[in-house]
């Protein structure tokens, strides 16, 4: 399967040196620089819809994160301080200069929100897309023992999911997908190839390490904010299934936040594209 037949036109992949490993990397546009961090169980392919809208006005930055899509995995550093410092990395081999705007969804929003906590003078807008946040919310939310959801623990156990989803990569894939999305969202191509994306022990390992961090990343979440607020403006969007939950959760750790629902599912940018644009770009004008 090629994996850069979902590239829009115009955008070009650069395998970028960085933080002691290697990130693939979708760039396009001029302007000012915006950044776009997928979640999981994704790769830069979720931001295929908005892309070429986005690079009319901005250089725009699509990296597959640590372990994830073409990018390199390796055995750790999935702390979301240091994939922070991934992405830190890659606009410095690019030569691109801040401060940037930054747009994360699920795991991305976990990176974005670390990136800008721990180098504030590195953002000028922080985007937040339907995340549960460590050390903001996330512990509670998956607590299972009131009711919280059961999926965190199982993917943060060593060994065991990747042992158990092995070969059936794309039913859990598709399963997934459509139980959080709007009716035709991604097409049998797309879940193939988010599938695929993460088939093999190895890869499945690499996606679920990502996980394991979490619990670390929430203590470095509430150190941080301890020390001082978010001072970028910040757009935290819900959908209809979270609602305003992420602007409640983000509201007394930084000085402006906006939120905002969007009208779908989990996966914003890819079930109304239209929606996300607008929201985006009214945010960063």
């Amino acid at each position: 399967m090629n994996t850069t037949d979902w590239l829009p036109d115009g955008f070009t992949i650069k395998r970028t040196a960085t933080n002691d490993t290697h990130l693939s990397v979708a760039v396009a546009g001029s302007g000012p620089v915006l950044v776009l961090l997928h979640g999981w169980p994704q790769t830069s392919r979720a931001w295929a819809r908005v892309m070429p809208a986005l690079a009319r006005t901005h250089t725009v930055v699509v990296p597959d994160l640590r372990g994830t899509g073409d990018s390199d995995r390796p055995a750790d550093g999935y702390a979301k301080t240091n994939q922070a410092d991934d992405i830190r990395g890659v606009l410095h081999a690019l030569n691109l200069t801040g401060p940037v705007a930054v747009t994360g969804h699920d795991i991305g929003s976990m990176i974005a929100l670390a990136w800008a906590a721990s180098h504030p003078e590195d953002i000028s807008h922080l985007v937040l897309v339907d995340a549960l946040l460590p050390g903001l919310g996330l512990e509670e939310a998956m607590n299972v023992a009131e009711g919280g959801m059961w999926h965190f623990g199982f993917f943060m156990t060593p060994d065991i999911p990747e042992m158990l989803l092995d070969g059936h990569e794309l039913e859990f894939v598709t399963d997934t997908f459509t139980a959080m999305s709007n009716p035709g969202t991604f097409s049998e191509a797309d879940l193939a190839a988010y599938a695929q994306a993460y088939t093999g022990r190895e890869r499945l390992r690499a996606g679920f390490a990502h996980y394991r961090t979490l619990l670390d990343d929430g203590h470095d979440n509430r150190t941080l904010l301890a020390r001082r607020k978010l001072s970028m403006p910040v757009l935290a969007v819900g959908t209809t299934h979270s609602g305003t939950s992420l602007a409640e959760f983000l509201a007394p750790h930084a000085d402006n936040v906006q939120g905002a629902v969007a009208p779908t599912g989990h996966f914003v940018a890819e079930e109304d594209p239209d929606w996300f644009l607008t929201a985006l770009t009214d945010f960063l004008s």
